[in-house]
């Protein structure tokens, strides 16, 4: 296996994971904007406000998301454990 190689696989890996994350993450940093705004603007200093509906909203989107995540995760192993042959000899 050459650096070329093993550099590809672990770009292809992070940029999956990256892929996957990603609406995750955007949804919690929306949502955590949203409910950050309103504290200023009501000038409501409670931490605790903005956990519930961040995760009702990254709740919900690991439903509408979730079955693209496992086939990109899915996608991704079954073509790494293909390559095994080519990768090894």
């Amino acid at each position: 296996m050459t650096p070329e190689t093993v550099m590809t696989l672990g770009r292809q890996a992070l940029e999956l994971t990256l892929m996957v994350a990603a609406p995750m993450l955007l949804t919690a940093l929306f949502i955590g904007l949203l409910i950050s705004i309103f504290q200023a603007a009501t000038q409501i200093n409670e931490m605790t406000l903005s956990f519930i509906p961040k995760l009702i909203c990254m709740f919900g989107m690991l439903i509408i998301t979730g079955p693209w995540m496992v086939s990109m995760m899915l996608d991704y192993f079954q073509s790494l454990y293909s390559s095994i042959p080519w990768l090894v000899g």
